[in-house]
């Protein structure tokens, strides 16, 4: 996982490289010397992991539906601390997928649509950019249930001013930080409209690939591992997607610990919102109790580790979605039945509201109270005790 200089300096398609002057700097590093190494050595040992669980589309009432339709007690009952984000992007009071990931990975508003670069479509540095120039022995990860360059992924690791260039976006892969990362996308990367394949690409950037089954691996230090399972998005979970987003989450877990390093890894409960989108109430909880078990192998593995920090959130709410009681006939018309839960919608869209953010292990304190999204980048960095 180890990358010389020139690793720095990647490819961001059509955009320039202006933006990142500022932080490739870093890339000459002075803890060179051999008692700045002991410090830096004492600062990664002590630096928590961070697993952060995105539940895109996923608002309060999105949060509630796994207490009512979920089998026990929801994993969202484990968190301590709760606190609440404010969503808008710079070019939008509602935002879209691709501002309010961008918010999380770069800590900085941009307009709806943009990947990883600012209003002015300059490169933002991101969390696993920076974590790589502090600490190039640091793994990282990403895990979707869409494509693996969509928007709330492609944020993690690409920049790209139009969040629909999913074939630029996919290109930006091979010379990303990313050390695993499992989802859809095979099109993306093998299907293009240019006639390119990037199969040969990945396997000389070091990536082992799987475009079959999630099967571990029996995982080597230094190798990076892919796992591309279908041509866009993945299955839905009424299509029987299964146990995919819980196993890929546990099987980054076994990779990234190996390491022996601090890692960072991004879950993405992706199609919550595509739920929120069609209205479709079965579709969206089916998703939502899909991501809270993925929560339980989170916490499961932070509880176990003890230096790990757990954050809950999503980008903005999908749908108005409300948990409403049912209206059931009478003779004299309908009532409102309080023991029977329906499911509203109120927009096709996105919607405004604030956004729950929940917290645990070190740093959990942080995340109480009501704030930016992009403060939400910034409590992470702190934790990681990254550099600004």
């Amino acid at each position: 996982m180890h990358r010389s200089l020139h690793a720095c300096f990647r490819p961001l398609s059509v955009l320039s490289l202006l933006g990142l002057s500022a932080w490739l700097s870093s890339c000459t590093n002075p803890s060179a010397a051999p008692g700045n190494q002991m410090a830096s050595a004492d600062t990664a040992a002590s630096r928590p992991n961070i697993i952060l669980l995105i539940g895109d589309g996923m608002g309060l009432s999105q949060v509630s539906s796994a207490f009512y339709f979920g089998e026990g007690e929801p994993n969202f009952a484990r968190f301590p601390i709760i606190g609440l984000s404010r969503t808008s992007s710079s070019s939008h009071k509602i935002t879209d997928s691709a501002a309010g990931a961008t918010a999380f990975s770069a800590g900085q508003k941009t307009y709806n649509g943009a990947i990883g670069v600012d209003d002015n479509e300059q490169p933002l540095p991101n969390i696993l950019e920076i974590l790589e120039q502090a600490c190039p022995d640091c793994p990282t990860g990403l895990v979707a249930t869409s494509s693996i360059t969509h928007a709330t992924p492609a944020s993690f690791f690409a920049h790209e001013a139009k969040r629909s260039s999913e074939e630029a976006i996919a290109a930006q892969m091979t010379h990303s930080p990313v050390d695993f990362f499992a989802g859809g996308g095979k099109d993306f990367f093998f299907h293009r409209s240019d006639g390119l394949s990037y199969y040969d690409t990945l396997t000389q950037a070091g990536f082992v690939l799987d475009t079959t089954a999630l099967t571990p691996q029996s995982w080597k230090a230094g190798q990076k591992y892919g796992y591309l399972l279908a041509g866009t998005g993945m299955p839905t979970m009424l299509e029987d997607r299964g146990d995919f987003l819980p196993n890929a989450t546990q099987l980054a877990l076994d990779y990234l610990t190996q390491a022996g390093q601090p890692f960072f890894l991004m879950v993405e409960g992706s199609q919550i919102d595509w739920g929120g989108h069609e209205n479709n109430g079965e579709y969206l909880v089916q998703e939502v109790l899909d991501f809270d078990k993925t929560l339980g192998v989170a916490l499961d593995f932070a509880e176990k580790q003890g230096n790990t920090l757990v954050v809950v959130t999503a980008d903005h709410e999908t749908g108005g979605f409300t948990l409403h009681s049912t209206d059931v006939p009478t003779a004299n018309g309908t009532r409102s039945d309080y023991d029977s839960i329906s499911f509203g919608f109120s927009t096709g869209g996105h919607s405004g509201t604030l956004i729950p953010v929940f917290a645990y292990g070190p740093g959990a304190e942080q995340f109480a109270g009501v704030y930016q999204n992009t403060a939400i980048f910034d409590k992470m960095r702190q934790t990681m005790q990254l550099p600004q």
